[in-house]
């Protein structure tokens, strides 16, 4: 594995973050709530945006209209069944969603959830660094690369890992500040 490789892989732990902490629900609405929704569309879980456009016309309200009127019955099902704690109210023709402000005790469980979140993005990262590592090694050891050569490219892994690290921490940071604000 090349260090271009390592960046790859950490970038891509970076997105899968950066995914996760998009579905996590603050006090704000987001349409990035409903990305992990799977609706029953004729028989097929379908994801909610292939079958319905979903707006935020105001800061605490989600709007969810259907292409297929009919859809409107499992898509109402599918997001009582959701983690989200939220009740839709179906008016026949669209769906309403209004995103309660979330108590003090449900932020820090949030918060909580999302340090976790955090930390497993890091482990991942450490992960990439160690198989890195190991890789730079072996290569070494088969006469690859010189030590001198295999040392230089173990510290630019080392370097690649602090930063993306310290961009987990900042995105934990601002994650846990937009939960944590009234």
């Amino acid at each position: 594995m090349s260090t271009k490789d390592a960046e790859s892989r950490m970038k891509k732990s970076i997105k899968a973050l950066e995914e996760e902490f998009a579905a996590i629900r603050t006090g704000r609405a987001s349409t990035a709530l409903f990305d992990k929704i799977m609706v029953e569309y004729y028989g097929t879980p379908t994801p909610l945006n292939q079958v319905a456009t979903v707006s935020t016309p105001e800061a605490r309200l989600v709007v969810i209209q259907p292409w297929d009127k009919s859809a409107l019955g499992d898509i109402e099902k599918a997001i009582q069944k959701s983690e989200l704690s939220l009740n839709p109210n179906n008016d026949g023709k669209v769906i309403r969603i209004n995103i309660p402000p979330l108590t003090e005790d449900r932020r820090k469980e949030i918060v909580k959830s999302a340090k976790q979140i955090a930390e497993q993005a890091k482990v991942a990262i450490r992960n990439i660094r160690r198989d890195a590592n190991d890789q730079l090694k072996q290569q070494q050891k088969d006469g690859e690369i010189s030590e001198d050569e295999e040392k230089r490219l173990q510290d630019d892994v080392q370097k690649l890992t602090d930063t993306y690290t310290k961009q987990i921490s900042q995105m934990l940071d601002a994650k846990e500040k937009e939960i944590l604000e009234i």
